[in-house]
């Protein structure tokens, strides 16, 4: 199938080809925002051809000298190999690779603040003096129809200003999208760029983890043939677990974000786990801008100006 687009009624673009799945919104002069929107989109309809033709390489675990070739998929390998992970594969960070590709097109004259969400990784383009909101939901188990139809009640927010090193947010669990090899319900970085979080949120989400045979873990690839973990282990269900097991999981997370926050490659990370949750100990990091009700915690949902 061709990419498609469509213009929603509040302005946003939706764009869909294949697996990519993108809203995207930006705000500034009439003319420059059309013209953003408009190269946004001719560079979107060749990112997949693009990834396709690497897709063999871009399966394989990150280790010596880069050999891909395109843009995006040296991008992901790049994000990946910061993470220093035993097992992982540039396709850890191809969402938050393809949004950065996007907003890229929005950093120009006239254009004040952009933001691209690929499936819950979030790229911005934000000039001097802007900000913008992000509201976070607690679990998508959760998340209901009516909710979905009346309006999702996000639990909490947290502002990114210009001044912050952080043009990406991205979120990885168990409950997502992705496979994830830990239990936690949701980890929520802020990064330097839309890749750095993506790859990291991954590598953090592995890493809260506690072995439980309760858990039930299942390869890979009997979920999906042509998966890139192959017969890996990926977590399926997670059982309600003694709060000092999640407090334990919740603890080797921290430590994995600790890590990659003293190395630069993250600012901030918030990591949830059957209602707790833990978070960097950055000044202002995400963790001390969570305020709102505490029985509900955090899932990257939307972003909201």
């Amino acid at each position: 199938m061709d990419a498609q687009r469509t213009l929603l009624p509040d302005g946003r673009w939706h764009f869909q080809h294949g697996p990519m799945d993108i809203l995207i919104a930006a705000q500034g002069s009439s003319a420059c925002v059309e013209a953003a929107h408009a190269a946004a989109w001719a560079r979107f309809t060749r990112i997949l051809d693009e990834l396709v033709q690497e897709l063999a390489l871009l399966r394989e675990p990150v280790q010596g000298a880069c050999r891909l070739q395109g843009a995006i998929a040296r991008r992901m390998w790049l994000a990946c190999q910061a993470q220093g992970e035993a097992f992982i594969t540039p396709m850890a960070a191809v969402a938050g690779a393809v949004a950065q590709e996007l907003v890229a097109c929005y950093a120009v004259e006239g254009v004040s603040r952009a933001w691209v969400n690929n499936g819950g990784d979030i790229a911005l383009h934000l000039t001097p003096g802007e900000s913008l909101r992000i509201g976070l939901y607690a679990d998508l188990a959760q998340l209901s129809v009516q909710e979905l139809v009346a309006g999702v009640r996000t639990d909490a927010c947290f502002e990114i200003t210009s001044a912050q090193p952080v043009r990406g947010v991205a979120t990885s669990g168990w409950r997502g999208r992705s496979f994830s090899l830990g239990i936690a319900d949701s980890v929520t970085v802020l990064a330097r760029t839309a890749a750095a979080a993506d790859a990291a949120a991954t590598a953090i989400a592995n890493a809260v983890n506690v072995l439980d045979p309760r858990v039930q873990r299942v390869p890979a690839h009997a979920l999906k043939d042509d998966t890139y973990l192959g017969a890996i282990p990926v977590t399926v269900d997670v059982p309600p677990l003694e709060v000092d097991l999640v407090r334990q999981a919740l603890h080797a997370g921290l430590q994995r974000a600790n890590d990659l926050r003293a190395a630069g490659h993250i600012w901030s990370a918030a990591l949830v786990c059957q209602n707790q949750w833990m978070g960097t100990d950055t000044p202002s990091s995400l963790a001390s801008e969570i305020h709102a009700d505490k029985q509900r915690l955090l899932q990257v949902g939307s972003v909201f100006a």
